[in-house]
Order: structure tokens, then C-alpha cells, then sequence
């Protein structure tokens, strides 16, 4: 059974955002972040394909979200739309890339 109000907004994918500029090693997503944070997406802007790795963090446990070298220079949307089960979302991004997540984490 649902806890969700009738006369509540249904929010489609978060409405917190973070930068996170290239070369960012396991940066929380939020003030500090906690486990049962949401990430929806990942907005990724790649400049250089040699260094453009991005890694995301459920606590300690990584997702490779995309490795150097197999990507094209632009823009790109990853849709994820998960809770973290072990701790606070995490970025680790290469020399190449920055990154704006889209979700609600913890202040």
C-alpha cells in the first residue's frame, strides 16, 4: 500500500542537482549524502575522449558509468533512477568530463 497523498506531486526524476567538474575523486552527491539517496541521471559533457571516465559510488560499491577512450566529445544523458542501498552517492570523474546528477540527496 502506497503512503503517497492524493493532492502530492508526483516528482519525475528528483529535483536536487550537483555539479561535478572534471578530475573529482569519489565526490558525495549532497552535503553528505546517506544511504537511500535518489539519483535519477547523469548529465555528462565530454571534452576529451582519452580522460573522459565517470564511476559512480553506492557507498564503496562503483558502477562503471562510462571508461576513456569509448565515448564521443558532447553531451550525453545516462538515466539511472536508483536508491543507494550501502551509503552516499559518490562521482569519480576523469581529466576529460564533467558531470551535472540529477536526483534528491541528503544536505
Amino acid at each position: 500500500m502506497s503512503t503517497k497523498q492524493a493532492n502530492q506531486p508526483v516528482e519525475i526524476g528528483g529535483s536536487d542537482y550537483e555539479t561535478v567538474d572534471q578530475a573529482q575523486n569519489a565526490q558525495v552527491l549532497g552535503g553528505a549524502g546517506a544511504k537511500g539517496d535518489f539519483i535519477a541521471r547523469l548529465a555528462l559533457n565530454v571534452f576529451d575522449t582519452a580522460n573522459a571516465s565517470v564511476v559512480l559510488f553506492d557507498g564503496i560499491t562503483p558502477f562503471i558509468i562510462q571508461t576513456s577512450g569509448n565515448t564521443q566529445t558532447g553531451p550525453r544523458v545516462v538515466e539511472l533512477g536508483m536508491r543507494s542501498k550501502t551509503g552516499p552517492w559518490k562521482l569519480t570523474t576523469g581529466a576529460g568530463v564533467r558531470v551535472i546528477a540529477i536526483g534528491q540527496f541528503s544536505a
